[in-house]
């Protein structure tokens, strides 16, 4: 009976004991709503918000350099190129100078600029490293604070099943429930009063640590939420709030650093009036552009030039060559400019400008030797007497100009008329501005790119216009000492043509040709199309390459090489770049390029026509 009445006591307390044990861990459990923004912090990445900031300025900080040096290397070029002595000088000069030291300045303000986001990026990287140092030591604190506290938890759940398990046991064992009781022990069976009070013992013992693992987990949880979570957060907090002050603190001086890089750019463009009137003023940027003054840069470049001195006075002087010969006399060593009359078939031969002169037939002044004209060559071709005049004063003097409608027009007339007319497959005025150009043209920079005198073109275009057999470019007098004018001249009779040189029929086999990458495979194409052009057209072309190619022949002096020439003749020579041959434009030209390249691949200089 005392034995019954000890285990209600100890049932009774323990009951007691379990249930505030269990509400006291109970209560010390937090909610879920708690638990998942705790968790959220501890697992949080504070650094990363600095790093797309500090990117940001990394970025903007290599282009600004790079605009900076970029601007400082096209100022010190510019620089460089003003200071020839080539380039225009003056106030235009001076102006220029001014411009690219304002631009210099805001290199300079760019590159401080630049530097000043570098140094930030730097700042922002250290901030997220230091933030990062921190997160992850009061991570792994509160971790293990946590983990502790959950290892107490599963320990007081552990003793309490064990504890429960025996309490049943020993439950039934004192109301006589043998039910699932073993009552053997190492000595045999035990009776009923040996077993209940073995079971005592064991229910009292698990009672004992139980009670310990949740006073163990009670200490664990008051620690973890008095004192381990409370200075984790705290100090997470602190680095957040640390982060973000100075995160604010690189954005205010970022937008420091702007307003100081416009300033600084805008007080280089229009600088302030000083404030002390002795002070020298800086000159803002449309101050200095306005200072340029174009009429006196270009009185102070004429004035500059050497002025040759003064020339010997020009008297005429009358060559023996007029004076009247008698008829039965041999016509002189001098003969007329225009190619003979030929049959058909058979194109003038084109010579290279002479090497030997003789005294000019046109008048010089007496101390001044000139180079005389040479003597026409001769030709494979038989030419009748009655077809070369004397040459006495030139045959057509361009200040004797006709008057009057065209009576045998050259321009605007096709290239097939003025062979039947005039009996020559070159037209004569080819033969003459080619040999006027070949005389006097070759090192003139710029030929047949350079305008002449408009005036002087049609003067010399209304005497090809009414007797072409007369005109002799040989003397320049007679195109007025003008030899852009004469290339002119060549350029507006074959735009004048009603059909172009190269034909409009075959107008789309050159350019399909010209677009073939292949240089050989081109060049034979064009080749095999020349063949195929009118015996006029064919003739007149062979002339004008052959001169063209003596053109650029002398590229260091006129500066006219094969792609200048076929950039200035390709449009005259196959047609003007309207409607659809706009888009044509650069094959156009790489046609012409390409022939004058193969000229003695596609033309024979010698060859003859039969």
């Amino acid at each position: 009976m005392a034995a019954t009445r000890a285990s209600n006591q100890l049932n009774g307390d323990t009951s007691d004991n379990v249930v505030d044990m269990s509400s006291a861990a109970a209560s010390a459990t937090p909610s879920g709503g708690a638990s998942k923004a705790v968790d959220e912090i501890l697992f949080s990445d504070a650094s990363t918000r600095s790093m797309d900031f500090a990117d940001f300025l990394k970025k903007r900080a290599s282009l600004e350099e790079t605009h900076a040096k970029g601007l400082k290397r096209i100022c010190k070029d510019t620089h460089d190129t003003i200071r020839r002595l080539e380039g225009r000088q003056g106030s235009y000069a001076q102006a220029l100078e001014g411009v690219l030291r304002v631009h210099e300045r805001m290199a300079d303000n760019g590159m401080q600029f630049a530097l000043s986001l570098g140094q930030m990026h730097d700042d922002l990287n250290e901030l997220s490293s230091s933030m990062e140092r921190g997160r992850k030591q009061w991570k792994h604190d509160g971790m293990s604070a946590e983990k502790h506290a959950s290892d107490a938890q599963s320990s007081m759940e552990k003793a309490k099943s064990k504890y429960d398990s025996l309490a049943e046991d020993y439950d039934r064992a004192r109301t006589g429930d043998r039910t699932g009781s073993r009552r053997i022990g190492l000595k045999g069976p035990k009776s009923a009063e040996q077993h209940e009070q073995d079971l005592l013992r064991k229910v009292q013992a698990a009672d004992t640590d139980y009670a310990s693992k949740v006073q163990v987990a009670q200490a664990q949880r008051r620690d973890l939420w008095d004192t381990s979570r409370p200075q984790a957060i705290s100090a997470l907090r602190e680095l957040i709030e640390e982060c973000d002050s100075a995160l604010t603190l690189q954005l205010q001086k970022f937008a420091t650093f702007n307003e100081k890089l416009l300033l600084g750019n805008g007080l280089a463009v229009s600088p302030l009036k000083p404030d002390d009137s002795n002070a020298a003023p800086q000159r803002s940027l449309r101050d200095i552009v306005y200072q340029i003054n174009n009429h006196q840069d270009l009185e102070g470049f004429v004035t500059s030039l050497q002025v040759p001195q003064k020339p010997s006075e020009i008297r005429y002087e009358k060559h023996p060559a007029n004076h009247p010969q008698p008829s039965h006399q041999q016509p002189g060593y001098y003969q007329s400019a225009p190619p003979p009359q030929q049959a058909y078939g058979q194109a003038p031969q084109y010579q290279a400008p002479p090497t030997q002169y003789e005294e000019p037939p046109y008048p010089t002044g007496s101390t001044t030797s000139r180079t005389a004209f040479p003597q026409q060559p001769s030709s494979s071709v038989t030419h009748t007497n009655s077809m070369i005049p004397h040459y006495g004063a030139p045959t057509h003097l361009a200040n004797d100009l006709p008057v009057g409608p065209p009576i045998k027009p050259v321009f605007g007339v096709s290239l097939d008329e003025l062979f039947q007319r005039d009996g020559s497959a070159v037209p004569l005025v080819v033969y003459q501005c080619t040999q006027a150009v070949d005389l006097f043209g070759l090192d003139v920079e710029g030929i047949y790119r350079l305008s002449g005198n408009a005036n002087h073109v049609a003067k010399l275009r209304a005497m090809f216009d009414h007797d072409s057999a007369k005109v002799d470019f040989r003397n320049p007098e007679n195109f007025f000492h003008d030899v852009n004018s004469v290339a002119g001249l060549l350029k507006q009779f074959f735009r004048d043509l009603p059909d172009p040189l190269l034909t409009r029929a075959h107008y789309g086999e050159f350019i399909e040709a010209a677009r073939i990458d292949d240089e050989i495979v081109r060049r034979d194409s064009l080749h095999a199309v020349i063949n195929a052009l009118p015996d006029p057209n064919y003739a007149t072309l062979r002339a004008l390459v052959l001169h063209l190619n003596h053109v650029q022949a002398h590229y260091p002096s006129n500066r006219m090489s094969t792609s200048n020439i076929a950039i200035c003749f390709a449009p005259t020579l196959m047609g003007s770049h309207t409607g659809p041959q706009i888009a044509d434009a650069g094959l156009q030209a790489r046609v012409l390029d390409t022939i004058l390249m193969n000229t003695y691949q596609i033309f024979d200089e010698e060859e003859q026509f039969t």
